[in-house]
């Protein structure tokens, strides 16, 4: 996270904008909060980029999100497609994408992987049953919460049954470090199987820190992607791990498991390890770092005109009074005694006072200024409630 810049907004759509979290070719993600307190990721597009194209792109994310919703997609809050800055409300998962947190950290264990794995098939299938696909599905949108992973960003998503879409064929549009094929080639008709690669591609990254395919530029991956004879790079992946992944990596399409199975598999090498499920999921949430969220700072505290600013005190006016009223006074310079007690002997429940010195208020009393007098009501109600202890039979 990073601090707001002089040119930042302050506001937007009824957030106040705290920091920064990211950024993409798109847009700038600041940590928004709403009147109540809400906390929420708003996406901004950037003014650079603002065109028709980038506006329809925007509007298509904003549409998917409102049909998703899922315990692993982070939840819709709120959007407005046509103001001036386009911006996009989502829930805020406090923790880090995987690629930040496996460059730091190094790979996940077998069984975090693998847990890791299966709940971002779950989360897809939600997608998938919504009729959309992610299709930039990448290590940098899925989000390491102590609840789980979350998949983000659904700014590439389109309606899987649409007829027409705002990319040509043979334009390529995605990350292609976890591109599928015919995705690199620039189809644009693909189907569920094409987040299935994507999903091996993240799970093979998790496990061993590197991708299937890589190279110094995105048109030397894209070949090496689309070349049937150039094999995926295994090298570091658990053998439980390398037929799941080998297939989930095929170049055809159709050979590709679908989500279910992928489940299925995965939750088997779990049990493999003797774990549930369940298990697993909590030591992969137990590798999730602690988060420390920014907030807006509070309000400075302005006291009424003509009116003295509050000074809290441990002193009892009313004790006080009472004793003024009852004509009770210590000699000057007499060491007052105790109450209810023997001389010479601190109240064990004596409250230490607060009043600090020369900020006015009546001086606090006991023995060396540590107790507070309590009224002769209060020590009436006291004696009564200490003789019905004793003899209470419970």
């Amino acid at each position: 996270m990073e601090p707001l810049r002089d040119d930042d907004p302050k506001t937007i759509g009824g957030f106040a904008l705290v920091c920064r979290i990211g950024s993409g070719g798109m847009g700038q993600v600041f940590l928004g909060e709403s009147v109540a307190g809400h906390q929420a990721a708003v996406k901004v597009i950037k003014p650079s980029v603002l065109d028709e194209d980038t506006r329809a792109r925007f509007l298509s994310e904003v549409e998917s999100l409102r049909t998703v919703y899922g315990p692993f997609v982070a939840a819709f809050v709120g959007a407005d497609a046509g103001a001036d800055q386009p911006w996009l409300a989502v829930e805020y998962v406090p923790g880090p994408d995987l690629r930040t947190f496996v460059s730091g950290h190094g790979p996940l264990p077998l069984a975090e992987t693998a847990s890791l794995g299966a709940l971002l098939a779950e989360g897809l299938g939600t997608v998938h049953e919504a009729g959309l696909l992610h299709r930039d599905l990448k290590p940098q949108n899925i989000l390491l919460a102590e609840y789980g992973p979350k998949v983000i960003d659904f700014g590439l998503a389109v309606f899987a049954e649409r007829r027409t879409t705002l990319t040509a064929t043979g334009f390529v549009v995605g990350s292609v470090l976890c591109m599928p094929p015919e995705q690199a080639r620039g189809e644009h008709q693909l189907d569920r199987s094409a987040d299935v690669y994507a999903l091996g591609a993240v799970l093979l990254f998790a496990a061993t820190g590197h991708y299937p395919y890589e190279g110094p530029t995105w048109q030397s991956v894209a070949l090496k992607i689309e070349d049937p004879e150039t094999r995926p790079d295994l090298t570091g992946l658990p053998s439980e791990l390398a037929p799941l992944i080998t297939d989930m990596l095929a170049v055809d399409p159709t050979a590709r498991p679908a989500l279910p199975q992928v489940i299925e598999r995965l939750v088997r090498v779990i049990r493999g390890l003797g774990l549930t499920a369940l298990q697993a999921k909590r030591r992969l949430t137990d590798l999730t770092p602690e988060i420390v969220v920014p907030q807006l700072p509070a309000p400075a505290f302005e006291a009424g005109a003509g009116e003295p600013a509050y000074t809290p005190s441990a002193v009892d006016v009313a004790a006080t009074e009472d004793d003024e009223e009852a004509g009770v006074s210590a000699p000057a310079g007499a060491e007052p005694h105790p109450v209810d007690g023997d001389p010479g002997e601190e109240p064990e429940d004596a409250v230490p006072s607060v009043v600090a010195a020369g900020q006015g208020g009546p001086p606090p009393r006991g023995r060396g200024a540590t107790g507070v007098r309590p009224t002769a009501p209060l020590r009436i109600a006291e004696r009564i409630r200490a003789a019905y202890a004793r003899e209470a039979r419970f």
